[in-house]
């Protein structure tokens, strides 16, 4: 495989995530929150790191999942803390962010490159 080439690797079928909500899947020994969002009647899906930078816990694929000035977020269910699910960075705090992973709907499966 070249460098420029994703590996994808099959995480679960997509009804494994229930809409506006968040699962966690462990790939090469990282805890990564994948999130299927609603949108337009449509599945979105997003991934982040599940490592909460402020309780220091792995609960980020537990949080609440919303909108905030037109960002899709996740509310960390600790300090409540809101992450874009887009890019990872924190609402309240930008010196905070977390890891985004590539991941994609294939044949009704999730997948996550990682």
């Amino acid at each position: 495989m070249s460098h420029t080439e994703t590996h994808w690797q099959d995480i679960c079928h997509l009804d494994a995530i229930v809409p506006n909500a968040g699962r966690c899947a462990l790939v090469k020994g990282e805890q990564i929150a994948i999130f299927r969002v609603k949108k337009n009647g449509n599945d979105a899906l997003y991934a982040v790191h599940n490592h909460d930078p402020f309780s220091q816990a792995n609960v980020i694929s537990r949080g609440i999942v919303g909108s905030i000035d037109g960002k899709i977020v996740v509310a960390s269910p600790i300090y409540k803390q809101h992450f874009c699910l887009k890019t990872g960075s924190c609402l309240e705090d930008d010196t905070a962010q977390l890891k985004t992973y590539p991941v994609r709907i294939e044949n009704n499966r999730v997948q996550l490159s990682a």
